[in-house]
């Protein structure tokens, strides 16, 4: 069910995506437990689809309770956490709350580097991440989102 949720969101059918990821979390959470790594996945993707669907508000929401959960469950350096919180202040910048973003890129980024060193992919993702708010805060404009 988690991967037709996936799919469901690549093909950009958000309304079904979310309806199968609630589901799943639905069902994850009553057989696995809240703190079940499957858990966190499910909150993780559940927010994501809240997030392309521009429902900024309540996937901040998850995305919070992804990351507590993650800090919690798997360590504040576990490379899931990371992708949480990177996930957490991508969702803050499309809000316009740039500060808290901003802290939340540059703590990925410090966590990304010491965990998974300077060159991972998921660390130039942070790094990238971090350049385009920074950017967009000169120009005064709302971030971009990523590539």
């Amino acid at each position: 069910m988690n991967n037709l949720g996936l799919v469901l969101d690549s093909q950009g059918k958000f309304e079904e995506a979310e309806k199968m990821h609630q589901q799943v979390l639905e069902l994850t959470e009553k057989v696995l437990g809240p703190e079940h790594p499957s858990t966190l996945s499910s909150v993780n993707n559940l927010a994501g689809v809240l997030s392309s669907q521009g429902k900024h508000k309540a996937a901040e929401e998850m995305y919070r309770r992804a990351l507590e959960l993650c800090e919690k469950v798997l360590g504040p350096e576990h490379p899931n956490t990371l992708t949480s919180m990177n996930n957490l202040a991508l969702v803050l910048d499309s809000q316009g709350e740039f500060e808290e973003a901003e802290e939340m890129h540059r703590r990925a980024l410090e966590l990304s580097e010491k965990v998974l060193g300077p060159e991972h992919p998921n660390t130039v993702t942070s790094r990238g991440n971090l350049a385009l708010l920074l950017d967009s805060q000169k120009a005064g404009q709302p971030p971009r989102p990523p590539p």
